[in-house]
C-alpha cells in the first residue's frame, strides 16, 4: 500500500517549503492510469522523433527489424519511467525532493540544474522554435505572402514572419505550462484520439502510395546507408537513441509520478502508453518515411517536407496541427514543468511554481533557441553533453532507491529544516557525485578514435557504470 503522508501543510511551510514541492496529499493524487496512457503519447509522435527514424534508416537494418527495435525500446523506456517514478507514487515527492533522496540537499544542486534548469530551459526554447518553422508552414498554405511580412527586417535576429510564428507558439506553450499538471492532462486526453486518427491516416497514406506494406518492407535500404551494423548493435543503437531522447523525462518523472492515485496506476498507465504509441509509432514513421521516398523517387526524411507536398489543404492543416500539438505536449511534460519545479526547489522561499514558469519561459526567450540553431554541430553538442549526464544520474537514482534503501523513505528526514538542518544529516552523498561523474566520463570515450561503439551506447554504459559503481562504493562499508 502506497505511502499517503497526513501531516498538515503547515509542517512543512514552517520548515521553509513552498507548496509545490511538499509530498502531495490523498486529495493531490487524481491521476489515473488512463491519465498516465494519454500523457506521453505527445512525447512519442513529435517532429524530432520522427526525423531521428530517418537516421535508423541509414543503419542497414529492414524496415521491418526497424520497426522492432522501436517497440522492443518501448517497452525498456516504460520500464525505466515506472521504475523512476516509483519514488514520486509512493510517497508524493517531486523530482527535486526525489535527487535530494538521493544525493543530499547541497548534492542535489547540480544535477537539479543540469535537468531542470539548463537541459528544460533549453529544450523548451529550442522545441518552441522547431513547432514555430512547422506553424510558419501552416501560416504559409493558409495566408499565401505570410513569410514576406516585413520584408528583409528582423526581430532579435528573427524575421518578422518568423518571430510572429515563435511567439505565438511560445506564449501557447507558455500557457499550457503555467496551467500545470491539471491543465496537461485536459490537454493530452484530447490530443490522444487525434494522434491515432491523424498518424494512422498518414500510414495508409504511406502504405497506399509505397505500394502496398509488403512493398514497404521489402524496400532496400541498404544503398542508402552510411554504415552496416550487426543486427544485434543496429537494435542497440536503436534502443540506445530513443532511450537517450527520453534520458530528461526518464530522470525527473517524479514531477508527474507524485500526483498518482497509485504506484499501481502509474506502473502500468506509463508502461502501456509508452508501448502503445511506440507500437503507432514504428508503423507510421516507416510507412510515412518509405511510403514518400517510393512515391517520389528519392529518400525523404523531413515529415514537414513531405505534409506540404500534399494537395489537400484539409490534410496539411490537420497534419501540422497534431504535430504541433505533440510538440506542446513535449514542451510540457519533458521541459517547462521540470524546469519550474527546479527553479522552485533552489529557492523554495521566494520561487513557486508557476513563478518559475515565468522565469524559465522568459529565460527561453533570452537565449535565442534560434541562434543556438543556426550551428548543427553545437546543438547536437549540447544535447549529447545532456543525455551523457543524464543517463549516468538516473542510474544512480534508481540504484540508490532500488539496491541501498530498498523503496524506504523518512519524509521528516527528508524534508528537515531547512534553515536548521541535523548536524549528521549527509547533505552531499559523495559516492553519489563520484559513480555520476565516472559514469560521464566513461560515456564519453566514445568521442575517443576507435571507440565509436561507447558513444553509440553511450546512455546504456553511462547508465549501468553509474549505477553498480555507485553500488559497489555503498557497500565497501556498510554505511546504509
Amino acid at each position: 500500500m502506497d505511502h499517503i503522508d497526513k501531516r498538515p501543510s503547515s509542517f512543512y511551510e514552517e520548515r521553509g517549503y513552498n507548496k509545490d514541492i511538499m509530498p502531495k496529499t490523498k486529495e493531490q493524487r487524481n491521476f489515473s492510469a488512463f491519465n498516465y496512457f494519454t500523457l506521453w503519447m505527445g512525447a512519442v509522435h513529435n517532429i524530432p522523433n520522427y526525423t531521428a527514424v530517418g537516421g535508423f534508416l541509414l543503419l542497414g537494418l529492414s524496415p521491418l527489424q526497424i520497426m522492432l527495435a522501436l517497440v522492443i525500446s518501448s517497452f525498456a523506456i516504460g520500464i525505466i519511467l515506472a521504475a523512476n517514478g516509483y519514488a514520486g507514487s509512493k510517497y508524493g515527492i517531486p523530482f527535486a525532493i526525489h535527487l535530494r533522496l538521493t544525493y543530499g540537499d547541497l548534492g542535489a544542486k547540480l544535477p537539479g540544474i543540469l535537468r531542470g534548469v539548463i537541459a528544460g530551459i533549453a529544450w523548451f526554447g529550442l522545441q518552441t522554435y522547431a513547432g514555430a518553422l512547422a506553424l510558419i508552414v501552416l501560416l504559409e498554405k493558409l495566408f499565401p505572402g505570410f513569410t514576406t511580412i516585413g520584408g528583409d527586417s528582423k526581430f532579435l535576429g528573427l524575421t518578422a514572419s518568423a518571430a510572429i510564428a515563435f511567439f505565438i507558439f511560445w506564449l501557447i506553450n507558455f500557457a499550457i505550462g503555467f496551467g500545470g499538471g491539471s491543465i496537461l492532462n485536459k490537454f493530452t486526453a484530447v490530443l490522444n484520439p487525434l494522434i491515432y486518427i491523424i498518424f494512422g491516416g498518414m500510414a495508409i497514406w504511406g502504405i497506399k502510395v509505397g505500394g502496398g506494406f509488403s512493398n514497404i518492407l521489402a524496400y532496400d535500404l541498404t544503398s542508402n546507408s552510411n554504415s552496416t551494423y550487426p543486427i544485434i548493435l543496429g537494435f542497440l543503437v536503436v534502443m540506445n537513441s530513443l532511450i537517450a531522447v527520453w534520458a530528461a523525462p526518464g530522470a525527473s518523472v517524479a514531477d508527474f509520478t507524485q500526483s498518482a492515485k497509485s504506484t499501481k496506476a502509474q506502473v502500468i498507465g506509463q508502461i502501456a502508453s509508452v508501448v502503445v504509441a511506440h507500437i503507432l509509432f514504428a508503423i507510421s514513421s516507416v510507412c510515412i518515411l518509405i511510403g514518400a521516398s517510393i512515391f517520389s523517387g528519392k529518400q525523404e526524411w523531413n515529415i514537414l517536407y513531405i505534409i506540404g507536398q500534399w494537395d489537400s489543404l484539409i490534410a496539411i492543416i490537420f497534419a501540422i496541427g497534431v504535430l504541433l500539438m505533440t510538440t506542446i505536449s513535449t514542451n510540457a511534460t519533458s521541459n517547462i514543468i521540470p524546469a519550474a519545479y527546479q527553479l522552485s526547489a533552489l529557492l523554495p522561499k521566494i520561487i513557486t511554481y508557476k513563478r518559475g514558469v515565468i522565469i524559465a519561459a522568459v529565460i527561453s526567450v533570452l537565449i535565442m533557441p534560434w541562434k543556438m540553431m543556426e550551428n548543427s554541430d553545437s546543438i547536437f553538442m549540447f544535447l549529447n553533453l545532456i543525455g551523457a549526464i543524464l543517463g549516468p544520474v538516473a542510474g544512480v537514482m534508481i540504484a540508490h532507491f532500488y539496491g541501498v534503501i530498498n523503496k524506504k523513505v523518512d519524509l521528516d528526514r527528508l524534508y528537515f529544516d531547512i534553515h536548521n538542518p541535523p548536524k549528521n544529516l549527509e547533505r552531499l552523498n559523495v559516492k553519489a557525485y563520484i559513480a555520476t561523474i565516472i559514469g560521464v566520463v566513461v560515456s564519453f570515450l566514445g568521442f575517443i578514435p576507435g571507440l565509436k561503439v561507447i558513444s553509440d551506447l553511450s546512455w546504456f554504459i553511462g547508465f549501468s557504470t553509474a549505477a553498480v559503481l555507485y553500488l559497489i562504493l555503498k557497500n565497501l562499508k556498510k554505511d546504509r
